[in-house]
């Protein structure tokens, strides 16, 4: 900390030694460029407060033995007390209250490694590693915690590990000197910031009718929102479904588009989340993350209603619209996201901050299908090793949940489709059944539940929107325990129905936005397992097509 109390206060500036005046002198003196910090004990506690609060200038961090949360320590209590003048003052610097103040994890970090001694006399009365790392899980961070056995506080601790700690950066380093050299999304968006930007996007007049790609105004961000240049859309079918006059939000004129990568181009008011140049993905599931949203702080749900009330409505949180034609009428916003344009508004808390590691045209596909059929499997029915699982509907959502079924350990998995050509690739992601219900003779349910499997499987997945196949996904669940999740969309007015039997028999019948992904916390964490070589993506890209003005065929491709 940089001390405030007397008299400490004239001398003791620690927090702008370290945080500037150091980095500074290395870069003068050494030409250095990235950098990444670390310390030890009390030094530890500085490097990580140092990187939590100005992430972006930093690759990497780590720590010894750090004092994990020192404003609930009597070291914090004896510090603050003495530097700042009471404890509560230091909570702004406290690493752990840092973390437990995120909604989503520190991107630029994708991992955080701290080395601790189990026989370290300290351990639980100051360092309290457990707070971090609490912390750290409700917000999605990665931290790396080596609970080394036998080792105590001293500075033979550090020396035993410090080439782990020496290798975990300069791996870091590397990268980033690499990734800096190849940047090709660095923009300059100095000319249009603060100014309303003419630009192109493809609208939509009416139900039913071909997208117009047209010259539009997008106004500057507001209180709260983020204006973004979009590099790369990946089309859903929800987009489609608008299109044809089935969503009963549906209003026109309107953008669509809602799975996109981008770069931030300008912030509003108040918006610390995210700055000019980082990539996001925007989320049409948002995530407040605020202490007094039931929806967020529950494990259970992640359908934060912050915004959703003026997001059917097809305009921004205070009620207006960012977009207008060459006339100056109002067009509407899509789910919050509207990406089928070269630029748009954004909530942000609708912002998913991600690697710049991973190329946007990639990025794109976690915002809504891909992370929707994995999240089915992982978060909303919890599928076991070993289960059985069939999967109706092979389009990217399905393939999602064949993806994320086989990674889950299910032992079999069926994949249903009236499309034929569609089986090759399911076989590929570990499909191992393919039934096509227009070559069977008895409803596809039965021939599920009775054929290929004695009592039905353990788990269904419906990835289509129509409510016959929905039924079918349920009754060939499991009898006694079998769960059946709902994932596509029915068109407006539809019902879903089945005899109370099946459910009075032990069946669940559930459904998944987004896959249950909590989207700030946990879009990063997918962009990492991929750039980790642990989630492939690349087969869910079967067509490219570029500019604006080529979204009609790629719908009609779609077709």
């Amino acid at each position: 900390v940089d001390a405030t109390n007397d008299p400490y206060d004239k001398h003791y500036k620690m927090r702008s030694y370290i945080k500037s005046e150091l980095p500074q002198l290395l870069k003068n003196e050494f030409k250095l460029g990235a950098k990444s910090i670390s310390g030890h004990s009390m030094g530890g506690h500085g490097a990580l407060r140092i990187a939590f609060e100005d992430p972006s200038s930093w690759v990497s961090v780590s720590a010894f033995a750090p004092i994990c949360h020192p404003t609930d320590c009597p070291w914090g209590e004896k510090a603050f007390g003495a530097y700042l003048g009471n404890t509560d003052k230091g909570k702004i610097y406290d690493a752990t209250c840092l973390l437990d103040g995120r909604a989503a994890p520190i991107v630029e970090f994708d991992d955080i490694l701290i080395d601790q001694g189990t026989d370290d006399e300290f351990l639980m009365e100051q360092l309290k590693p457990e707070s971090l790392l609490s912390a750290a899980d409700k917000c999605g961070q990665k931290v790396t915690l080596n609970m080394r056995e036998g080792f105590d506080h001293s500075y033979h601790f550090i020396a035993a590990f410090i080439e782990d700690h020496v290798k975990f950066h300069a791996e870091r380093l590397s990268k980033a000197e690499t990734m800096e050299a190849l940047d090709e999304t660095n923009y300059d968006f100095s000319e249009t910031q603060g100014k309303p930007i003419v630009c192109k996007a493809m609208v939509a007049r009416a139900p039913n009718q071909p997208m117009m790609e047209e010259q539009i105004t997008v106004d500057t961000p507001k209180a709260g929102e983020v204006r973004v240049k979009v590099v790369a859309n990946a089309l859903c079918h929800t987009d489609i479904y608008t299109l044809e006059g089935s969503d009963p939000e549906g209003l026109f004129p309107c953008i669509l588009g809602h799975e996109a990568g981008c770069i931030v181009e300008s912030v509003g008011e108040g918006v610390t989340s995210v700055k000019p140049g980082d990539h996001i993905i925007p989320c049409y599931t948002p995530q407040c993350g605020e202490v007094d949203c039931v929806f967020c702080m529950s494990p259970k749900t992640n359908l934060c209603p912050k915004i959703r009330s003026t997001q059917g409505q097809g305009v921004m949180p205070d009620g207006t619209s960012r977009f207008s034609d060459q006339n100056g009428d109002k067009i509407y916003h899509f789910m919050g996201c509207s990406t089928m344009s070269e630029y748009t508004v954004l909530a942000d808390i609708s912002c998913a901050k991600v690697s710049k590691n991973i190329s946007l045209d990639k990025a794109c596909l976690f915002g809504c299908g891909v992370s929707t059929g994995l999240g089915a499997v992982w978060n909303t029915c919890k599928v076991e090793h070993g289960s059985s699982v069939a999967v109706f509907g092979l389009g990217a959502v399905g393939l999602a949940v064949i993806q994320g079924a086989k990674m889950a350990g299910a032992s079999r998995i069926i994949a249903v489709d009236v499309n034929p050509a569609k089986f090759n690739v399911a076989k590929d992601l570990g499909a191992t059944d393919f039934v096509n219900p227009l070559e069977l003779d008895k409803p596809v349910q039965q021939y599920i539940a009775g054929d290929l499997t004695d009592w039905g499987v353990d788990y269904s997945f419906d990835c289509t929107g129509n409510t016959e196949v929905m039924r079918s996904a349920l009754e060939c669940a499991h009898r006694g325990w079998g769960e059946s999740c709902v994932i596509g969309v029915a068109a407006s007015g539809h019902e879903i129905s089945t005899r109370p039997f099946q459910l009075v028999t032990g069946r669940v019948w559930k459904g998944t936005a987004f896959g249950g992904f909590k989207s700030r916390r946990d879009v990063p964490k997918l962009v990492q397992s991929h750039l980790d070589g642990n989630l492939p993506i690349d087969h869910f890209i079967t067509h490219r097509f570029e500019g604006v003005g080529s979204t009609n065929d790629a719908i009609e491709t779609l077709h």
